[in-house]
C-alpha cells in the first residue's frame, strides 16, 4: 500500500455529497476535531437551575461513524483526546435594603468550570457548513483520491430526474457520489372512463401542478446539466406540455431559459428502481457522459455484456477477482466504496492494495458509490467484479 506522510485536512461540507465523501474518508483510528455544543446546568441567583448551551472544541479518536442520509448529518463517536477546560464568569447582583438610610449593591462573582476529560466518550455531529479537521496517521492512495474528488469545484449534482406515472412522481438528484430523493408526489387519480372523466381531468391537473411546484423547488439549472422527465406511456409528454405552458403563462424564467435542457425518455414506472433505465438512455448518457455516475453505468453494462457473451472473461467475488489479479488478467476492476469502510484495518488495506496493484499493472479501476443505483447492483454481486484481458475458464471450478 502506498503511504503518505501524516497531515491533517480541514474541511467544510457544503452539500450531502460532501458528507458522503467525509463518511468514506473518516475511518476508525482517525482523529476528528470540531466545535460542538454541550448543554450545561448552573445555579441561578434565585437558587434555581438554568440551562445554557456552551460551545466547545473537541477532538476525538474515531471508533464509529454513522451517516444519516435524511438529516444530512455524520455522527462520529469516540474518545476525547483534547484536554478542554471551559471557564465562564457570571456576575450576580443583589440589592439589599438598609432601612431608611439608603441602599447598597452586593456583587457576587460565580466562576463556572466545565471540564472535558481525556478518554471520555463523546459524539460529534457534523452537519452542512460545520468546519472540521481530519487527522490520519496514514493517508493511503484511496483516501487522497477521495480528498481530491471532494475538493473538485467542478463536481456537482449532474442530473435531475422526474420519474412519474399517473398519480405518482419522484424527483431525484443524481450527484457525483449519491442519488437523493428530493420529493415524492402522490395524487389519487380516478378512472378515465364513464362519468368519472371530469374528475379525472381535474385530478390530473392537480397532480401536474404539484409536480411543477416540486420541480421549481428542487431543480436548480445553475447546478444540474439537464433535467429528465421519464414515464411509461404519454404521462411525460402531458406533464412536459403542462410545464412549458405554465412557464410561459407565469413567466417562470428558470424553465423558459433552460427548456432545451429538459429531455423526455421512456421508463417502465414512476418508481425509483426505473432510474437505471433512465441512465441507460442514449440521450441522457450523451448529456452526462463525462460524469462519475455515467461512467459507473457504462462500465457495469460492459461487465454484464461480457458476462453474457464471453463469461470466461468476466468474474466477480473476492476470491475469483484475487486469483484473476494474481494471474495479471484484470483489465477493468469494479469495486464499491462500501468495501473500503470496513472496520477491520487489514481488510481495508487489502482492498486498497488491490486497487493500487491493478493500476500498476495497467488495469483501470472504477470505484462505485453505494448510493448510486449502479453501486447497488454491483453490491448484489458481492461488491467486487472484473473484466479480464483473457479468458480464465478454470475460475468457475473455484469456490466463491
Amino acid at each position: 500500500m502506498r503511504k503518505f506522510l501524516f497531515f491533517s485536512a480541514q474541511m467544510v461540507a457544503v452539500d450531502s455529497d460532501d458528507l458522503w465523501f467525509a463518511y468514506n474518508l473518516i475511518a476508525p483510528g482517525d482523529s476528528v476535531m470540531a466545535v460542538t455544543v454541550r448543554k450545561v446546568l448552573r445555579e441561578g441567583a434565585s437558587g434555581g437551575r438554568d440551562a445554557e448551551r456552551i460551545k466547545l472544541k473537541l477532538e476525538i479518536k474515531v471508533e464509529a461513524v454513522d451517516y444519516d442520509k435524511v438529516g444530512s448529518v455524520l455522527r462520529i463517536r469516540g474518545k476525547n483526546v483534547l484536554e478542554n477546560e471551559h471557564v465562564k464568569v457570571y456576575a450576580a447582583v443583589w440589592l439589599h435594603s438598609l432601612g431608611t438610610k439608603g441602599s447598597s449593591w452586593t456583587i457576587c462573582i460565580i466562576i463556572f468550570f466545565l471540564f472535558v476529560q481525556i478518554g471520555a466518550f463523546h459524539t460529534i455531529e457534523l452537519e452542512l457548513q460545520r468546519p472540521f479537521v481530519l487527522r490520519k496517521d496514514v493517508w493511503d492512495s484511496l483516501a487522497l483520491d477521495e480528498l481530491h474528488q471532494a475538493s473538485d469545484p467542478g463536481a456537482s449534482a449532474d442530473l435531475a430526474v422526474v420519474l412519474m406515472q399517473e398519480g405518482l412522481a419522484h424527483i431525484l438528484l443524481v450527484g457525483r457520489s449519491m442519488t437523493t430523493t428530493r420529493a415524492r408526489i402522490e395524487t389519487s387519480i380516478p378512472r378515465k372512463h364513464g362519468p368519472a372523466i371530469a374528475g379525472y381531468d381535474l385530478a390530473l391537473k392537480k397532480f401536474f401542478e404539484n409536480v411543477l411546484q416540486a420541480f421549481l423547488k428542487h431543480i436548480d439549472f445553475t447546478v444540474v446539466r439537464c433535467a429528465v422527465i421519464a414515464s411509461p406511456g404519454f404521462t411525460k409528454d402531458q406533464f412536459h406540455r403542462h410545464l412549458l405552458l405554465e412557464a410561459e403563462r407565469r413567466m417562470l424564467r428558470p424553465i423558459i431559459e433552460n427548456k432545451s435542457r429538459i429531455i423526455l425518455v421512456h421508463a417502465s414506472s414512476g418508481y425509483k428502481h426505473s432510474l437505471r433505465e433512465v441512465l441507460d438512455a442514449p440521450t441522457v448518457m450523451n448529456m452526462i457522459k463525462d460524469t462519475k455516475a455515467a461512467q459507473e453505468v457504462r462500465v457495469l453494462k460492459d461487465f454484464f455484456d461480457m458476462l453474457s457473451n464471453d463469461p470466461h472473461r468476466a468474474c466477480y467475488g473476492p476470491k475469483h477477482v484475487e486469483v484473476a489479479h494474481e494471474r495479471l488478467a484484470i483489465q477493468t476492476l469494479l469495486i464499491t466504496d462500501d468495501l473500503f469502510r470496513n472496520a477491520d484495518v487489514v481488510t481495508r488495506k487489502k482492498y486498497v492494495n488491490l486497487v493500487d496493484s491493478v493500476k500498476d499493472t495497467g488495469g483501470t479501476v472504477h470505484i462505485f458509490s453505494a448510493m448510486h443505483v449502479s453501486g447497488e447492483q454491483l453490491a448484489q454481486l458481492t461488491g467486487i467484479a472484473a473484466i479480464l484481458r483473457f479468458p480464465l475458464p478454470d475460475l468457475e471450478d473455484m469456490e466463491m
